[in-house]
C-alpha cells in the first residue's frame, strides 16, 4: 500500500510523527549543551521526551496497521530509553533505599518483551520483522540491556552515589541514536537499500560515545568521591 492509498488518519499520523521525530532530532543536542540541572536543560531535556512519546505514539497505530512488526517494537525500546533517563532522575533515592514506582516496572517489563520478540522473531521468523533480522537481533538485546539493567537497580539498590547520572545520560544518548537510526533508515536507505550499516551505524558510533562520555564522569567523580569518603 503507496502513502497515497493510506487513509485520512494514517497520513495525518505520519505527518505528526515525522514533526515530532525532526523536532526530537534537532532538540537533543540543545538539551546536551545547556548547563546540566539547570532551567534550560530541564525544559528541553521535557520537551525531548515529549517528542520521542509522540513519535512511540504515532509509530505504534502505524506500524500496527500496515502492518510494519519491526518499527512498531523498536518504538517501544527507543521510547524507553528516553522514558527511564527521565525516570532515573525521580529514582536517586534507590542509592539510599529508595523504591521503584509501579510504572517504572511495568515500562521496563513491556520493554522486555518487545525485545525478546525483537530477538526471537529476528532469529527465527525475519520475515515477521521485514527482514531485518540482524538489526532486530542487535536492537533487541539493546532493550533487554536497557530494560534489565533498570529492573536489577530496583532490586539491588546501587551502591554508586551517582549511578542515576550514568544511566540519565546514557538512556537519553540512547533515545537519540534511535532517532538517528531512523533518519538514517528513511534518508540513506534510498542510496544504499535496506542494508544492515544503514540501521546500525548509529548504534556503533553512539554506544562508543556513551562509553567514553560515561568514562570521562566516571573520573570527574571519582576524587569526589573519594574525598567525601575521607
Amino acid at each position: 500500500m503507496s502513502h497515497h492509498e493510506w487513509p485520512l488518519w494514517m497520513k495525518a499520523f505520519l505527518a505528526v510523527h515525522i514533526a515530532a521525530g525532526f523536532g526530537s532530532f534537532l532538540l537533543a543536542p540543545v538539551a546536551l549543551a545547556t548547563a546540566k540541572g539547570g532551567k534550560q536543560h530541564k525544559r528541553w531535556g521535557m520537551v525531548y521526551l515529549w517528542s520521542m512519546g509522540i513519535v512511540a505514539v504515532t509509530a505504534l497505530p502505524m506500524a500496527l496497521y500496515r502492518p510494519v512488526l519491526f518499527l512498531a517494537l523498536v518504538a517501544v525500546f527507543s521510547f524507553y530509553l528516553a522514558f527511564s533517563g527521565y525516570r532515573v532522575l525521580r529514582l536517586k533515592e534507590l542509592a539510599r533505599g529508595g523504591n521503584a514506582q509501579p510504572i517504572d516496572w511495568i515500562a521496563a517489563t513491556i520493554t522486555f518483551a518487545a525485545s525478546v520478540c525483537l530477538i526471537g522473531f529476528g532469529a527465527f521468523r525475519p520475515a515477521w520483522v521485514q527482514g531485518f533480522g540482524i538489526v532486530s537481533i542487535v536492537f533487541g538485546f539493546i532493550g533487554i540491556q536497557a530494560a534489565v539493567i533498570q529492573m536489577v537497580s530496583f532490586v539491588r539498590k546501587p551502591k554508586e552515589k551517582m549511578f542515576w547520572w550514568y544511566t540519565h545520560l546514557g538512556n537519553f544518548i540512547g533515545s537519540y541514536i534511535a532517532a538517528w537510526t531512523a533518519f538514517s533508515a528513511v534518508t540513506l536507505s534510498q542510496v544504499f537499500g535496506n542494508e544492515w550499516y544503514v540501521w546500525l551505524w548509529p548504534t556503533i558510533v553512539g554506544v562508543s560515545a556513551i562509553a567514553l562520555t560515561t568514562a570521562y564522569y566516571k573520573r570527574k567523580f571519582a576524587p569526589k568521591a573519594k574525598v567525601a569518603a575521607v
